[in-house]
This record gives C-alpha cells, structure tokens and sequence, in this order.
C-alpha cells in the first residue's frame, strides 16, 4: 500500500492552515458577526469551521473525478494551482486579503446578510481555490486508502483549529492586535509562496519531463 512518509503529511497539514489561514480571518469574522450575541457568535463560529471540513472533505474525494470530467493533467492543475497559491500569498506578504478570496463586491454583499457563516466565512473566505487546489493536488500523489485517511485526518484537525480560532476571536484580537495579525498573516504568506513555487515546479516537470532529467 503506497502512501507517503509521515513528514509529508505534516507538512501537508501546515500547507493547508497557511492556506486557509484562519488567524487571517479573524478581524473579517469579527466584523461580520459585529451585531451577534455570544450564542449567535458561536453558532456561526461552529457553522463555518464545519462547512471548511465538509468543503474540504468533498474536494478531497471527488478532486480527481473533476479533473478527469475536464480533461484535465495534474501536471496542468499543478502549474495552474501553483500560480494560484503564489498570487494568494504575494497578497498576503503585504497582509492583503486577495482578490481571488473575495472581491470588493463581494466584501459589500456579505455585510447585507443574514447569515455569513457558509457564505462568505466558509467559502470563499477559508475554504477558497487556494485550499480547494491544495487538497487537489496532495490527494493526486498516492491513491491508497491509509493515503486518504491521513490526508482526511488532517483536513479534520484544520477543521478542530479553525473553530477554536473562531470560537476564541475577540480574545485573540485583543492579544495579538492588528500589528500581531498582520505578522501571522505574512508569515503563513511565506510558506503559501515557497508551497506555490514547489507545485508550480512538480507541474512543469509533468509536463516537460526534459526538465528533471536535467
């Protein structure tokens, strides 16, 4: 049964919370829960971090079915999905929220409904192409069944960390400040860039295979 080494579904695992980056998101889930009490806070807390897990979990499974019905190379995915995550982190090295998260449209609708845990928290705040991309792109690299366990479980743990994050967002807004986010923020940028430059690599020599044999 092929699977990886540990390590690699550790730093698949830390690939995936830079990704999503749910510190990041904390000063825009504290705007928009803004008019909640504590119980309306929570829910919406629960809500969201679960739907990152059932979103995540989805792609997981069914990933390679996409790329298949679009006729789709993972060597083309890695490249694509590579530039993605690099563009994504470029905006977070200048504590940014990218434009491929969540346009200025967007941001304005979100604030006129009801409910913003699914739209825009889960999606496409946390569990956005960059996430999607990622969990792609890592289930393409075995198909074993322990493969899959290992990468559900950390898509499990991510989905535990968010709500906590979420559960514990005025706390840690208070502690770190918009100074102490903003660090966070461009050091998960750091990682997202390094992991986009790697997919981008693995794809090019998919696609040109002259390139690893130099």
């Amino acid at each position: 049964m092929e699977i990886g080494n540990l390590n690699d579904y550790f730093k698949f695992f830390v690939a995936l919370v830079a990704v999503v980056n749910p510190v990041g998101a904390i000063p825009v889930f504290i705007n928009l829960t803004a008019n909640q009490g504590i119980k309306a806070r929570n829910a919406t807390a629960s809500i969201a971090a679960l739907s990152v897990g059932i979103i995540l979990m989805v792609v997981l499974f069914t990933g390679e079915a996409i790329l298949r019905f679009f006729g789709i190379s993972v060597g083309s995915f890695r490249v694509g999905g590579g530039i993605l995550i690099l563009l994504m982190a470029i905006a977070m090295l200048n504590a940014k929220m990218s434009n491929i998260r969540q346009t200025k449209e967007e941001e304005l609708d979100s604030t006129e409904r009801d409910s913003v845990a699914v739209v825009p928290l889960a999606t496409p705040l946390l569990a956005g192409p960059g996430a999607i991309s990622a969990v792609i792109l890592h289930a393409q690299r075995h198909d074993s069944t322990l493969h899959y366990l290992y990468l559900s479980l950390a898509v499990v743990a991510l989905t535990a960390i968010t709500g906590l994050l979420l559960f514990l967002a005025p706390l840690i807004s208070q502690w770190l400040g918009k100074t102490g986010i903003n660090i966070v923020t461009r050091l998960m940028g750091l990682v997202m860039a390094a992991m986009g430059v790697e997919f981008i690599a693995h794809g090019l020599k998919q696609l040109f295979p002259i390139l690893g044999a130099s």
